[in-house]
């Protein structure tokens, strides 16, 4: 049992205590009684966090990205993130064989895992792939407008019309290919040695109109649409346009897009920051806020992918430097101290943060929400504590962080996976392995 705490439910903070059994919350009650308690009392429970968009020990501009399954799952429990949502690594086999293969991979995870599925070389014959996916318990599809991993229009729309006919999720990386390779061509080899070049050679522009042609396509295929990390003012309009006209399409933010800008990439070390989509400006980051409170974004993601300062110090050319930043472990402070200062309510974060995702990939009812008969996955949170984001003090496997001294306030205190305790009192307490794949219904 948990007393002492303030709970967060959709309708706000409410004095109540929380019994679990087993793996799951059992009843929620002023009078309960149990065989162990936890005082809470000054706390918040929140529900754990569902971190939709991760990469964990996956290949990537030429390298792998730094964390494993078992590091980066330890750094999510000291965030308050009970589950992430990672991808499997298009091999060219079936897409049934890429799932056993990743679900292989996250045996040694600490929190639990759910799967999207890389599709890249679509054809026709492959719509059995996605059913049978679905029955391995993944619903959700990632496709790219971009990269030589692209798809083109016409194969998009036959595989969302495979992917509507199961109802699953089609996820996209919206960036439209030919602007980006324009914007790039433009730059001078001297331009292409600075961190500015980022910003420079993928414009919001690129985003927008990627987003657009995807809404098109799947408004026409009937088909559920995922944005993938959403970054700018321009983005947000073309999803806002999509919603209006009654495309059922979701989108993600992520924190490095709420409160960083490309000012980072003029310093020295800019490259430290590089990422895809690039940071924007601050007129782009506002406009991600205002998405957020009026419900054009509908979850923030963190699209973490760490590497180490060496990795991306290589090369005159940042234009190949590998791009992605670490983000797991600060999620759920960065969003709740952010969003606090702007005037969120506690529980319209955590509908960003836990709900909204369990939902548009199908975790629900069992994730992201505290109710009767859902995992106990449960984040002991302190509302007021103060300290510095520091990359000596986290706990994932890179040398830096994007968010270095950036003051929060709002602390991890604890975190339970399915009852279980994982991250307490500054320490991992979990086991390797606890974690298990949960299939998306």
């Amino acid at each position: 049992m948990i007393r002492g705490a303030r709970v967060l439910t959709p309708y706000g903070l409410l004095a109540t205590s929380i019994g679990i059994a087993g793996k799951h919350i059992a009843a929620l009650g002023r009078n309960l009684v149990g065989d162990e308690t936890i005082d809470a009392q000054g706390l918040w429970v929140l529900a754990g966090a569902v971190d939709g968009h991760t990469h964990m020990e996956a290949p990537a501009f030429g390298i792998q990205s730094r964390d494993t399954f078992e590091s980066g799952t330890q750094a999510a429990a000291a965030g308050g993130v009970t589950t992430i949502v990672d991808f499997t690594v298009a091999s060219g086999g079936t897409l049934g064989r890429d799932i056993e293969s990743r679900i292989a991979a996250a045996r040694r995870a600490a929190v639990d895992v759910a799967l999207h599925a890389e599709v890249v070389g679509w054809r026709p014959d492959r719509a059995d792939e996605v059913a049978n996916a679905v029955r391995l318990g993944v619903r959700s599809f990632k496709f790219y407008t971009v990269y030589a991993e692209r798809s083109d229009p016409e194969e998009l729309k036959d595989a969302f019309r495979a992917i509507a006919a199961v109802d699953g999720v089609a996820m996209v990386h919206a960036e439209d290919a030919e602007i980006v390779q324009t914007a790039s061509d433009g730059l001078s080899r001297e331009e292409r040695r600075s961190a500015n070049a980022l910003p420079r050679s993928r414009p919001a522009v690129a985003e927008s109109t990627a987003i657009s042609l995807v809404a098109a396509l799947a408004e026409w295929a009937g088909v559920r649409l995922h944005i993938a990390h959403v970054s700018s003012e321009d983005g947000c309009e073309a999803v806002r346009r999509a919603k209006t006209r009654g495309v059922r399409i979701t989108a993600e933010t992520c924190p490095q897009y709420l409160v960083l800008d490309e000012g980072v990439y003029k310093r020295a070390d800019g490259r430290a920051w590089s990422v895809i989509p690039p940071l924007r400006t601050p007129t782009d980051r506002e406009a991600l806020w205002f998405a957020l409170r009026d419900g054009t974004i509908d979850a923030v993601a963190t699209d973490h992918c760490p590497f180490v300062r060496a990795d991306k110090e290589v090369g005159d050319n940042v234009l190949e430097i590998p791009c992605g930043l670490p983000g797991v472990e600060t999620l759920l402070p960065i969003l709740y101290s952010e969003g606090r200062t702007r005037g969120f309510e506690p529980e319209r974060l955590a509908g960003l943060s836990a709900e909204a995702p369990a939902r548009i990939f199908g975790l629900s009812p069992r994730k992201g929400r505290i109710a009767v008969g859902t995992d106990a996955d449960l984040v002991l949170y302190d509302p007021e504590r103060a300290w510095t984001i520091s990359a000596a003090g986290l706990h994932r496997a890179s040398d830096v962080s994007p968010y270095e001294g950036l003051a929060v306030r709002g602390a991890i205190v604890s975190t339970l996976v399915r009852g279980r305790s994982v991250w307490a009192d500054g320490e991992f307490v979990g086991v390797p392995g606890w974690g298990q794949f949960v299939p998306a219904i």
